[in-house]
């Protein structure tokens, strides 16, 4: 039979989300029962609730930032045991059959991946996320968290963490190699720690200079206020590496122009209108201007281990469920440092 779980759900993109009871599916002979403890809220989350990228279905629970312990298994499981601590990310399934999850990048799954909330599972339900006190996941599609990281931190981990270690494994990012990050939030902040354990000289690129002192001790060499006009004179054709981390259109023309040769600017937010990209400022240095959307499970494995490894956990703000709305309005101000967790506890 399903089981009843309490959590938080978003009705209407005009109304505040609420306390409710979902059901989850049953223990597949693959699945994996996890009772989740912490629930990372990111910016995503804000989006589907509000209906700003016009794709919800609603009602809908958000949440892939997703950490607790393992509490029931299916009698196929083999990867896990109740009582592990485990992880969820923004995925809970994918086709397993194209060339891209052979490969091990399921996030790029040709025939979509199956978001962990907002989307429709194997079974035909429609898919919730961590915003609840468990959910069942296919054992595949479960991280094991270090017993390094605290659950509470690791959490972001699972999104905010593995977006920004993807781009910085593919493009090399370690000694002899310098890194910007545009942008010190909850994906920023994650990217600076990562990219200073790599071995990467770090710059933040932030549009003031409020969060300077925070960067330096996140592990960035070097702090810049993008709205002083200097610093894209200062730093042109600095970079080997950019992670555009915001989500707002900036001009890129300017951010191109701190590449060196060969260089390469990754976006990793999505901006609501369509980005002008000047052929220029590519050419004129055999620049390259990419993209990166989180990882395969394998790499968030690795991503994981990585940070158990180097003491990395994201900055985090612990929250009960009843401040949530209050939460989402926070995020949207830029008034938290710099990810709020939602205890699951408080549900």
């Amino acid at each position: 039979m399903p089981t009843t779980v309490n959590a938080y759900i978003a009705t209407a993109a005009d109304r505040p989300l609420e306390p409710t009871t979902i059901e989850r599916r049953d223990l597949g002979p693959n699945d994996v029962e996890i009772a989740i403890a912490y629930a990372g809220i990111c910016h995503s989350d804000i989006h589907t609730a509000r209906n700003e990228w016009n794709g919800t279905t609603f009602p809908v629970v958000p949440g892939h930032e997703i950490a607790g312990t393992v509490s029931a298994v299916g009698e196929g499981v083999t990867r896990y045991a109740v009582g592990d601590r485990v992880g969820v990310g923004c995925f809970v399934d994918s086709c397993r059959e194209c060339e891209p999850c052979r490969l091990g990048e399921e996030q790029y799954c040709e025939r979509g991946n199956t978001g962990t909330y907002n989307a429709v599972g194997r079974d035909g339900q429609r898919t919730h996320g961590g915003y609840s006190t468990s959910i069942v996941v296919d054992e595949n599609y479960v991280c094991r968290i270090p017993e390094g990281i605290a659950l509470d931190v690791a959490a972001p981990l699972l999104c905010a963490g593995i977006t920004l270690y993807s781009p910085l494994r593919h493009w090399e990012a370690g000694p002899g190699k310098k890194v910007a990050i545009v942008g010190l939030g909850g994906l920023g902040h994650v990217g600076v720690k990562i990219a200073h354990a790599l071995g990467a000289e770090v710059t933040v690129l932030s549009q003031s200079l409020k969060k300077m002192e925070d960067g330096l001790r996140l592990g960035a060499d070097h702090y810049y206020a993008t709205s002083d006009p200097q610093t894209f004179r200062e730093l042109r054709g600095r970079f080997d590496l950019i992670l555009n981390t915001v989500s707002a259109n900036l001009d890129i023309g300017k951010y191109l122009g701190m590449l060196a040769l060969d260089g390469t600017l990754v976006e990793l937010g999505l901006p609501e209108h369509p980005i002008e990209v000047p052929a220029g400022a590519l050419i004129g240095k055999r620049r390259s201007f990419s993209g990166s959307m989180i990882g395969g499970i394998a790499q968030t494995q690795e991503m994981l281990d990585f940070c158990a490894e180097h003491g990395i956990g994201a900055e985090i703000e612990v929250i009960s469920a009843d401040k949530i709305n209050e939460a989402y309005d926070r995020v949207v101000a830029s008034d938290v440092r710099y990810r709020f967790v939602i205890d699951t506890a408080t549900l």
